[in-house]
């Protein structure tokens, strides 16, 4: 059955109301599901709900990415590739947001505007050409690998069920990183890598506290 643009359009928007609005589920278990609760501080808990809140945007950001990628990429074989993304993507929040409750946290209030913002340049990449939509794809996943890497130096040393997830998620996105370089990634062009991490760090600011 063909699709217009029109249902594409709908269908993505149905995905960016259930990403903002609606209750994450992982088919696959939580990493962190056999492991103990460690006895944190309050104020190893406030950080690490505050990592795992960025940590959470930065998933919201994704699918806000490959959304706006796959609504206006050109080949068929890429929208899938980055709807399946984001299938994947679904599950880093599902874990996110549990952790983040666990933690007795929230979810950033920030992340609808975060949303809008990175489908609108995913919809530009898309419509770029293939080449340059699945070039942002690796990019974006090898910045979050470098991002959670991160994290695992900042997270208390005690907590391992937050550095379980952020373990498997370094490995899941290493595999989008790879799978975007293997289907004919483009090489983005330095100054676009460069105000890609500066938009990362103004997230990771204000989702740290908001």
């Amino acid at each position: 059955m063909r699709h217009t643009t029109l249902d594409r359009f709908i269908s993505e928007f149905d995905t960016g109301l259930r990403t903002l609005l609606a209750k994450a589920h992982s088919q696959r278990a939580h990493p962190d599901e056999n492991v103990a609760e460690a006895k944190l501080t309050d104020a190893e808990k406030k950080h690490a709900c505050a990592l795992m809140r960025i940590n959470h945007t930065g998933e919201v950001c994704a699918q806000a990415l490959y959304s706006g990628q796959a609504l206006t990429a050109r080949d068929a074989a890429t929208s899938k590739t980055m709807q399946q993304a984001a299938r994947e993507e679904t599950e880093h929040l599902a874990w996110c947001e549990t952790r983040i409750t666990e933690l007795g946290g929230r979810t950033s209030a920030l992340n609808p505007l975060f949303y809008a913002g990175s489908f609108a340049i995913g919809a530009i990449a898309g419509a770029l050409g293939d080449k340059w939509s699945l070039g942002f794809l690796e990019e974006t996943e090898k910045q979050v690998g470098a991002h959670l890497y991160s994290h695992l130096t900042l997270l208390p040393e005690s907590d391992e069920k937050s550095r379980k997830i952020v373990e498997q998620m370094r490995v899941d996105e290493a595999k989008h990183a790879n799978d975007a370089k293997q289907l004919g990634a483009a090489q983005l062009p330095a100054p676009v890598k460069f105000c890609m991490k500066q938009m990362s760090k103004v997230m990771t600011a204000s989702t740290y506290h908001f």
